[in-house]
């Protein structure tokens, strides 16, 4: 059997025609492809403000850092994600809740959010689950209610669209990408974080670059001006150069990608409607991005994987469910959905590398 077709793969551009002149041009720390780089993410997504950062660590941080989220608050958040996203919580002295999950989705339920809501909770960082929107409208609700802040957590879904609205303008009041290798777009490695609010987004622009005021950083001279104070920590996580120019090149190619990648989800469908005990996710209101095809295997997740991989398909679990690990303190023992999702979840190849009408 030849090798299985893989279930990520970075995608790059054939032609990086400016790459040459980038790299001898002296200009390489964050400048001119940072902010045009944002500024396609913005007309692309539809997010009113938009910072790109060097990792989606540092967009989680410099979200949570903004929003003054720490030491004794709590945020809300579904084990079944990616280490990376839960992970840079922990990393600002926040805890993590765990609330269980839709097990038809993967994503968060709505009524467990509600119930772990309690006076420490400050967010909740709603996950759309391999690039699967979650139930934005009721978890949007949640937080409006309640006064706490909504973090969509769009590791994987870029491009995904809940309801006509793009993911970034789906209503939280902050938006989360990655750009790692094996996402769309990747710029090598890098993340974005959109507010709502520009106060919170001029914030966030600060925050990403030690804290400082570029505006009155220099004086007529060029020299540090001492008149510009920094009021408070920040870090230096900004996109260089290089990942940002990358990154634009990958937005002109993002609507083909998508495209192609809905193409296999459509041709996944057609063949497992012919299997029983198989049951693709997806909802009516939702348009994925199709990172992954995920589906639901009725005999248990490993012979799912093993059935797809015999015919030809890296297929996989993706994720593990994070209360597995000690650092977080919580095993969820009492989280039906996500038992329930996780025996029964597959991730099939869906991406812009294979065509699917050649290889099924």
């Amino acid at each position: 059997m030849s090798e299985n077709i893989p279930l990520y793969k970075p995608y790059m551009p054939e032609k990086l025609p400016e790459m040459e002149a980038i790299l001898h041009s002296g200009a390489l720390a964050y400048g001119k492809w940072g902010r045009k780089f944002e500024a396609m993410i913005a007309g692309y997504t539809g997010a009113p403000h938009v910072a790109v950062v060097n990792s989606y660590n540092a967009a989680v941080q410099i979200a949570l850092k903004t929003l003054d989220i720490g030491a004794g608050d709590e945020v809300i958040a579904s084990p079944q994600s990616c280490l990376a996203s839960n992970m840079p919580i922990l990393s600002v002295g926040a805890k993590t809740v765990w609330a269980d999950i839709d097990p038809k989705t993967g994503t968060l339920s709505p009524d467990s959010v509600r119930k772990k809501i309690t006076p420490a909770t400050r967010a909740i960082f709603h996950n759309h689950h391999c690039g699967y929107p979650g139930y934005i409208d009721e978890i949007n609700a949640i937080g409006k209610e309640k006064g706490i802040f909504v973090i969509d957590d769009c590791i994987e879904a870029f491009g995904a669209v809940y309801k006509d609205r793009m993911l970034g303008a789906a209503g939280a009041d902050v938006s989360l990408f990655s750009f790692q290798t094996v996402r769309l777009p990747n710029a090598i490695d890098g993340g974005a974080v959109c507010f709502r609010d520009a106060e919170l987004h001029e914030k966030a622009c600060r925050m990403r670059d030690l804290g400082v005021d570029r505006k009155t950083f220099r004086d007529n001279l060029g020299e540090i001006s001492p008149a510009s104070d920094v009021t408070f920590p920040g870090m230096g996580v900004t996109m260089n150069e290089i990942s940002s120019y990358i990154g634009c090149r990958q937005m002109e190619d993002m609507d083909a990608l998508l495209e192609r990648q809905r193409n296999n989800a459509d041709r996944w469908r057609e063949q497992l409607a012919a299997e029983s005990g198989v049951t693709p996710l997806g909802r009516s209101e939702t348009l994925p991005n199709y990172w992954v095809f995920g589906l639901l295997y009725g005999n248990g997740r490993e012979k799912g994987i093993l059935h797809f991989r015999e015919m030809g398909y890296h297929a996989s679990s993706v994720h593990l469910p994070n209360y597995y690990y000690s650092v977080f303190n919580d095993r969820g023992e009492r989280l039906s959905g996500v038992r329930e999702f996780y025996e029964h979840y597959v991730a099939v190849p869906c991406g812009w590398w294979f065509n699917q009408n050649k290889n099924i």
